[in-house]
């Protein structure tokens, strides 16, 4: 199974901060998690009592998120980077 470490974060810039294992898939860590935070958003709107987050996935590489709670709903922003591209050629 994947594992999500979280914690509140001591850093003043960021509510809560988060790690991601999944080796079984082969991935050692995730470095930024967007589906993760679809769970953690849910699961600090109880503790903290809020809807809107500034979260850090604390990896090697390390990633900052916005993460707002609508409804049943998690919007997810940030900057990203590419790794990857393909075309699909049928």
């Amino acid at each position: 199974p994947e594992v999500i470490l979280t914690a509140r974060s001591d850093d003043p810039a960021f509510d809560f901060i988060s790690r991601f294992f999944a080796p079984q898939l082969g991935i050692d860590e995730d470095p930024v998690t967007g589906s993760a935070h679809c769970l953690l958003a849910p699961y600090w709107a109880e503790k903290l009592s809020m809807k809107v987050f500034d979260a850090y996935q604390a990896s090697k590489r390390g990633g900052r998120l916005h993460v707002r709670l609508v409804g049943k709903r998690v919007r997810i922003s940030g900057a990203a980077r590419l790794i990857f591209s393909a075309e699909l050629l049928v």
